[in-house]
């Protein structure tokens, strides 16, 4: 394990590059923040010696190339796809979908999160409570509540 010398020394040096080439790889911000995290991380825990700042820079480079394409065929990642990348792509959703969606978007988020987990995501109450920590009554009420503003966003006619 690497001394926080070391540690803050390889972040100053090497920050900018491993943080755009996070960024080319996975044109997302979040996900590039992630693999930032682990590229520094795997670099503390490591025990390489490097025979050069090269040396070191190279093995910067190529961790950082692989964790992006581990992540990138990662099989969440294969089977997932984001709420922005699907609103970008009306030929996957028509225009009642994406009223709805834009519906749901706009709640609050502890609405949100519910009917997202929900509705999109296919988990049922206590599993939501268990993933956000919420009493599965909470939930229930969230998820009523969440459907009641729904219905007022979207005409009152729909079942939501």
């Amino acid at each position: 394990m690497r001394s926080e010398q070391e540690a803050n020394r390889a972040v100053e040096l090497y920050s900018d590059t491993v943080r755009r080439l996070c960024i080319v790889h996975l044109k997302n911000r979040a996900d590039a923040e992630d693999i930032f995290q682990t590229v520094f991380l795997k670099y503390i825990l490591s025990s390489a010696a490097f025979e050069s700042d090269e040396h070191e820079k190279a093995w910067f480079i190529r961790v950082t190339v692989n964790a992006c394409k581990d992540l990138l065929k990662s099989f969440w990642r294969s089977r997932t796809v984001s709420i922005d990348d699907l609103m970008e792509q009306p030929v996957f959703i028509d225009a009642e979908s994406r009223g709805v969606l834009e519906a749901v978007l706009s709640l609050p988020e502890k609405y949100r999160q519910v009917v997202y987990l929900h509705y999109y995501e296919g988990y049922t109450a206590p599993q939501i409570g268990e993933i956000l920590g919420k009493n599965v009554n909470t939930v229930y009420t969230l998820l009523t509540r969440s459907k009641k503003l729904l219905k007022d966003r979207l005409g009152g006619d729909r079942d939501v």
